[in-house]
């Protein structure tokens, strides 16, 4: 038997070229190797959207769309959406009582986030609420209620996966139980920068290349990316370490990029025809993927299966495990 594999995404809008690259690729792979849950997570997107829900549940069949065009395969998969599986905000209730607030808050992530939210809404700490603080209560049911053995991350995820691996030796430790430790599986690639040379790619910044995105957009936004800022003219040198042209050549046309380094460095490659060339390679990388991405569109059906076979089978594992959990804890009444 395959190990499992839990992980999850927001729906918090389309997926960019950042995901694919940084995420999805990683876990189009491992769909061959493991046995593979991926959760589709609008109660924790409602930790910062609660009181806009509509963003919420417009942008779930956005993203199993774009999941599904990239090649996550629903028959390798169990794709769900997290609220349709009432047993993880169960178990959710049940951890809450084995974590305190002053762990939670010392947890790095959410010490970050909570940070960057006030810094957003002001320092008197009203904007954070309860939800938000203890959203990695709330990721350890959703790894638990399935059996995940790993859970691919970045290393920032590291102190979630620590907290929920906490939670387990804790429960284990008073109920007697015999829980899985879940374990992090590093993902290899790195963030990806946004075209603006930005660590971090994202729509609200504003740089982001998105899978959905159609030949007019892509080309101008490629045409608007950071190049070297010291090259003047077409025929100057330049480094192409620090031009986002470049950047994204090295992602989407492998074969040529001694070529494109080479010629860079030499002033024999201005950055207009430069652009031009990596405008037409995107074009051709995500060409597949829209095509993909027309198919389910006009088969919304399909996908509403695949989602409504996704929780019925989510929702199976996550009432066994449940079952052996109100056992251990001693509150399986009249069973």
């Amino acid at each position: 038997m395959k190990e499992r594999i839990l992980t999850g995404i927001r729906p918090t809008g389309n997926l960019h070229i950042g995901h694919y690259f940084g995420t999805v690729q990683n876990w189009v792979k491992l769909q061959d190797e493991y046995d593979m849950f991926i959760e589709i997570a609008d109660v924790q997107a409602l930790t910062d959207n609660f009181n806009n829900p509509e963003k919420v549940r417009e942008n779930i069949k956005k993203l199993a769309i774009d999941l599904l065009s990239v090649g996550i395969d629903p028959s390798k998969v169990t794709l769900f959406i997290q609220s349709m599986v009432p047993q993880i905000a169960e178990l959710t209730v049940y951890y809450s009582n084995l974590v305190t607030v002053a762990r939670l808050y010392r947890n790095p992530t959410v010490k970050t986030e909570i940070a960057q939210k006030k810094a957003l809404f002001g320092n008197d700490g009203e904007s954070v609420t309860y939800g938000f603080v203890g959203y990695p209560v709330s990721q350890a049911a959703d790894i638990t209620c399935f059996k995940g053995k790993y859970v691919p991350v970045g290393d920032d995820q590291l102190p979630l996966i620590e907290q929920t691996r906490e939670i387990v030796r804790k429960f284990n430790s008073i109920y007697k139980s015999n829980m899985i430790e879940p374990q992090a599986l590093l993902t290899k690639t790195s963030r990806i920068k946004g075209l603006d040379g930005n660590e971090k790619m994202g729509k609200s910044l504003g740089n982001a290349i998105f899978l959905v995105d159609d030949d007019e957009t892509i080309s101008k936004k490629i045409m608007s990316a950071l190049t070297d800022t010291k090259k003047i003219r077409a025929n100057d040198p330049a480094n192409p370490d620090v031009c986002m042209v470049y950047y994204y050549h090295k992602l989407v046309n492998d074969n040529n990029i001694e070529t494109v380094c080479s010629e860079c460095k030499k002033g024999q490659r201005g950055c207009v025809a430069c652009k031009k060339e990596l405008i037409a390679k995107m074009i051709e990388f995500l060409s597949p993927i829209r095509s993909k991405r027309k198919y389910y569109e006009e088969n919304i059906n399909e996908v509403d299966k695949i989602l409504l076979d996704g929780a019925n089978a989510a929702k199976k594992e996550a009432e066994k495990t449940i079952k052996e959990i109100k056992k251990d804890m001693q509150i399986n009444y009249y069973e």
